[in-house]
């Protein structure tokens, strides 16, 4: 298991992305709020998209579409894999949560 610092780092830099690509979008299609260890993404209509931290087990914790999806960092390909092996990838699966609940596309910084 990874250490607290490189989990730290590694969740602080997908934090920022998520925030950055939600905060391009106008805020009355899409709120975005982080809160230390979640970043809420918000439709006018009240629907989210929740991603948490899970520090004990070194994992993102995305909550949307009526699921829950667990992601553990791979150092191999440098992404965020979903822990079942039916793969889903971070970046990719909070776009389409928010695509689903918004209509929004979004478009993450190079």
């Amino acid at each position: 298991m990874m250490d607290e610092a490189s989990y730290n780092q590694l969740v602080s830099a997908a934090f920022k992305r998520i925030m950055a690509a939600a905060d391009a979008l106008d805020p009355d299609d899409l709120e975005a709020e982080s809160t230390g260890d979640m970043v809420t993404l918000t439709t006018p209509a009240r629907e989210k998209c929740i991603v948490n931290t899970q520090r004990a087990v070194r994992q993102i914790w995305v909550a949307g579409r009526s699921q829950g999806i667990h992601f553990s960092y791979d150092a191999a390909s440098g992404s965020w894999l979903d822990d079942k092996g039916k793969g889903l990838e971070l970046f990719r699966f909070v776009a389409d949560v928010v695509r689903d609940i918004s209509g929004q596309e979004l478009v993450y910084p190079g």
